[in-house]
């Protein structure tokens, strides 16, 4: 009875180690997959990124000769972000309230 049982514990455990390898061969091909998207989301990235200080360097350039001020034009548009990000802020702090005092 003791060589039974061994047999078919070995092979119990043979069968979870042959799971085990393939779910970790699916994982690892996963791994591959994701790491692939990465560098490639890096190389698009970088390349964007070239592309945008190319474009702003551009438009530098022609605001400069246009007398337009760049670095006000810039605080301008942060100022106009700062303050709709405020009042969209304000405007979900209100409407959590009005819908925690409807819900009372």
């Amino acid at each position: 009875m003791g060589l039974g049982s061994t047999a078919k514990k070995l092979q119990t455990v043979a069968d979870m180690a042959e799971k085990l390898y393939a779910k970790v061969n699916e994982v690892r091909e996963q791994v591959e997959a994701v790491r692939g998207s990465v560098e490639s989301t890096e190389t698009r990235v970088e390349s964007l990124e070239r592309e945008l200080a190319e474009q702003r360097a551009l438009v530098e350039a022609l605001a400069d000769a246009e007398g337009i001020d760049v670095d006000a034009v810039t605080d301008a548009v942060d100022l106009e972000e700062a303050t709709v990000d405020t009042d969209a802020e304000s405007e979900s702090d209100t409407t959590d309230t009005s819908s925690a005092s409807d819900a009372a």
